[in-house]
C-alpha cells in the first residue's frame, strides 16, 4: 500500500494505492465553480474504471430529479414524525443555495458534473454516503435536549444570516489546515456530533468504497471528509458488510428516554388528583393554570409562525390534552390542521428551497409554514409542561 498526497488546480487530493487498486480521492467544497470543473475533468480524462460520490440514494435523488420534493406528501411526513429530518434537510439545502446564488454556482455541482461526465464515459457511479435520515436520526439521538436547541440555534442564525460568501473565502474552506481546525474545534465543542457526522460517515463512505469491484475509483468527497477517508481506506477494515451494518443502525431509546414522557405525565396526574383533594377550588384552579399555560404557549409558537387562525384555536386546546398523551403530540395535530386548512400548492413546493432561506420565506410558503407550525406547536407546548409543572407544584406545597 502507498499513499501520496498532491494539489492539483486548487483542489486537495490524494491517490491511495492498496491490494492492487487505486483510489484517486478529491476533497471539494459543494457550491465551487473551481471543484466542478476539476471534476469533471478528471471524470473525462479516462483514467477511472468507477466512480464513487458522497451521496445517499435520497440526496442523489434531490440533486437530479429537482421535481421530487413536489410529490412530498407532507401528512405522510407528519404522520410518520420524519418533520425534524425533513426540515434539516431543507434548512441545509436552503442554505447551500443561498452560497451557490450568491457565487453563481449551483449546490452540489460537482456531484452532478461527476455523474453527466461518468454517464458520457459510460462509467458506473457508485453512492457511498449513509443516508441522510439515519445520520440525522444518530446525531440527534447523541444530543441531550439542550444540545439540540443549540445546535438548532446555531443552524437558524446559519440560515437567516445576511453574511456572504466569497468565492475565495469558500475557495479557503478547502485549505488542508483550516479543515482540519474546523473539525478539532468540532471534535472539541460536540463531540457527538463530530463523532456521527464525520467519523462515522468516513467509516461508512471506507467501507463502501472498499466494495466496488474496480483497479481504478476516483472519489468525490468535501474536503472536510478527505483525510477521514484516506486514514480509514488507508487501514482497510476486515467486514465492509459488517461496518455497513452497524453503522446504518438507528439508534433504540434508552429506558429513561422511554419511559420519561410517561413519568411527567404520572407526576401532573398526581399533581390534578393531590390538588382536588385538598380542595375542589385548588383542584379546579390547578387544571385550569394547566390548560392556559401549556395551551397558551403552544397558540404563541403557532401564531409566531403565522398559522391560521383555526389552527392557533386547536394548539390551545389540543396541547393541554397532548401533552398528557405521550404517544401523540401537539405539533402533529397543529401540522396536520394547517395542511388541511391551507392546502399547499404547486408553487409553494417549486419556491420552497429559495424561500426556506429566509424567515419570513418560511412564514410565507404553505409548505415551509406547516413544518413551522409543526415546530413552534411542538415546542410551546414542551415548554407550557414544564412551566404549568412547576406553578402546579408551587401551588400544592404552599
Amino acid at each position: 500500500m502507498s499513499l501520496k498526497q498532491a494539489k492539483f488546480e486548487a483542489e486537495p487530493t490524494r491517490e491511495i494505492q492498496l491490494k492492487g487498486r487505486n483510489y484517486s480521492l478529491v476533497g471539494t467544497a459543494h457550491v465551487s465553480k473551481k471543484s466542478e470543473n476539476f471534476v469533471e475533468n478528471e471524470v473525462l480524462s479516462g483514467r477511472y474504471d468507477a466512480i464513487a460520490i458522497e451521496l445517499c440514494d435520497n440526496r442523489y435523488k434531490q440533486l437530479t430529479e429537482p421535481q421530487t420534493i413536489e410529490d412530498m406528501d407532507i401528512f405522510q411526513v407528519i404522520k410518520e414524525k420524519k418533520v425534524m429530518t425533513v426540515v434539516a434537510m431543507l434548512a441545509i439545502s436552503s442554505f447551500q443555495e443561498k452560497i451557490g446564488n450568491n457565487l453563481n454556482v449551483r449546490p452540489g455541482a460537482e456531484f452532478i458534473a461527476a455523474i453527466e461526465a461518468a454517464k458520457k464515459k459510460n462509467l458506473p457511479v457508485f453512492m457511498i454516503d449513509r443516508d441522510i435520515s439515519v445520520t440525522f436520526s444518530r446525531a440527534m439521538g447523541a444530543l441531550s435536549f439542550w444540545q439540540k436547541i443549540a445546535i438548532f440555534n446555531d443552524l437558524v442564525a446559519g440560515i437567516f444570516s445576511k453574511d456572504s460568501l466569497t468565492t475565495a473565502q469558500l475557495e479557503d474552506v478547502k485549505n488542508e489546515v483550516a479543515i482540519e481546525e474546523m473539525i478539532a474545534k468540532l471534535a472539541s465543542d460536540a463531540p457527538e456530533l463530530h463523532l456521527t457526522l464525520l467519523d462515522e460517515r468516513d467509516r461508512f463512505m471506507a467501507a463502501k468504497v472498499a466494495q466496488i469491484d474496480a483497479e481504478s475509483i476516483l472519489v468525490v468527497v468535501g474536503a472536510g471528509h478527505l483525510k477521514g477517508l484516506s486514514d480509514n481506506l488507508s487501514d482497510p477494515v476486515v467486514s465492509p458488510e459488517g461496518t455497513i451494518e452497524s453503522l446504518s443502525l438507528r439508534p433504540q431509546k434508552s429506558m429513561f428516554k422511554k419511559c420519561f414522557p410517561f413519568l411527567v405525565l404520572l407526576l401532573i396526574l398526581i399533581g390534578f388528583v393531590f390538588g382536588f383533594s385538598k380542595s375542589p377550588n385548588l383542584g379546579f384552579e390547578i387544571v385550569s393554570e394547566w390548560i392556559v399555560i401549556n395551551g397558551g404557549l403552544s397558540a404563541l409558537g403557532v401564531l409566531i409562525a403565522a398559522g391560521h387562525p383555526l389552527t392557533i384555536l386547536t394548539a390551545f386546546f389540543a396541547a393541554p390534552i397532548t401533552s398528557l398523551n405521550p404517544t401523540v403530540g401537539a405539533g402533529m395535530v397543529t401540522g396536520l390542521v394547517e395542511a388541511w386548512i391551507r392546502k399547499p400548492r404547486v408553487s409553494d413546493f417549486s419556491k420552497l428551497r429559495k424561500e426556506a432561506a429566509s424567515f419570513r420565506g418560511w412564514r410565507k410558503n404553505r409548505v415551509a409554514r406547516i413544518f413551522l407550525v409543526f415546530l413552534l406547536g411542538s415546542f410551546g407546548s414542551a415548554l407550557g409542561t414544564y412551566v404549568a409543572g412547576f406553578r402546579i407544584f408551587e401551588k400544592l406545597v404552599s
